[in-house]
């Protein structure tokens, strides 16, 4: 599930506590890596919750009304279509996933107030009209429509992000690509599978943590030679003049240029420009580009940046 752009990301800010910090060690900056990334496969699980919580409140409310003193008809004759979901139905009954929230302690009994919020954004919807109204609906209808919650409505809700960031700090960038990565989930489930059906496992393959391993250890090693690099291509920039989030952007990239022979250049300079659009100033993307294929330029020609071509397509 954690993918490379989001790996880049994640040392990107430890090295930003890192350098900000006192007496930290490579170690310590290692394990609070992959601590965080833990935490991003934490929020995976509950936010994938959510939609079994909503479930569960608009189904109390089904029973809150049939309960009145005096229920109307339309309060005994509920449409029950969005609490019989069928793709909810599964998730709920699923090993893997109520294993790894009781193993974690996860849970969203302490914050009610997002649940009801998000439920009656989510009834107020044109598309949950839409549903709602269908003569039937199946396995394929119960999974779009969950689909269609978590990007319109889950993604988009602001008191959602505030509750998550209340939760944990780890959890402030990381809710969109999550929940990119949930309705990849929702895409992949199918009927068959019933309780066996299996969630996305937190690295593709042990290559992608032992990338985020080597990229950190690289960047700390070698921090004071990729520093005079970027200050020996700046030549009408004084160092201290350019942004810090700039320079550690940098150096990143320089160790993954460096150290894996088998990522295309064009893939990492693509991927830290990127980065640098969205987590740095509105320059930042040109700047970087344009110091970073200035180095590049350099390298080749001292022989210096030799690249490994791969039969097999290379990962990002």
């Amino acid at each position: 599930m954690i993918n490379r752009v989001l790996l880049r990301i994640k040392i990107i800010q430890i090295l930003y506590s890192f350098y900000k910090g006192e007496g930290k060690s490579i170690p310590v900056a290692e394990k609070e890596l992959f601590h965080s990334i833990e935490k991003t496969y934490d929020l995976y699980f509950h936010l994938l919750q959510l939609s079994i919580e909503i479930t569960r409140f608009a189904a109390s409310r089904i029973e809150s009304k049939r309960n009145k003193l005096r229920p109307t008809t339309e309060d005994l004759n509920p449409n029950t279509r969005f609490i019989d979901n069928l793709f909810i139905a599964q998730l709920t009954k699923t090993d893997q996933f109520n294993e790894y929230l009781k193993k974690n302690k996860l849970s969203w009994v302490h914050h009610p107030e997002i649940i009801k919020e998000l439920f009656e954004e989510i009834s107020s919807s044109v598309f949950y009209a839409q549903y709602m109204d269908q003569p039937s609906t199946d396995y394929a209808s119960d999974k779009d429509i969950w689909r269609k919650i978590y990007k319109k409505v889950i993604l988009q809700n602001e008191e959602l992000d505030n509750s998550l960031e209340d939760q944990s700090i780890y959890w402030v960038d990381d809710i969109e690509i999550v929940i990119s990565f949930i309705i990849k989930t929702i895409k992949r489930f199918e009927e068959e599978n019933g309780e066996g059906q299996a969630l996305l496992p937190m690295f593709k393959d042990e290559e992608d943590a032992e990338f985020a391993r080597k990229l950190l250890r690289g960047v700390l090693t070698n921090s004071t030679k990729y520093r005079e690099m970027i200050d020996v291509n700046t030549k009408n920039w004084e160092l201290d003049r350019i942004t810090f989030m700039d320079i550690l952007i940098m150096e990143v990239a320089l160790s993954e240029l460096m150290d894996f022979p088998t990522i295309p250049i064009n893939v990492t300079l693509n991927e830290y420009i990127e980065i640098a659009k969205n987590y740095s100033t509105e320059k930042s993307g040109t700047f970087i580009n344009g110091v970073l294929d200035n180095i590049v330029t350099e390298l080749k020609k001292e022989n210096k940046l030799i690249k490994v071509k791969m039969f097999s397509e290379n990962k990002k």
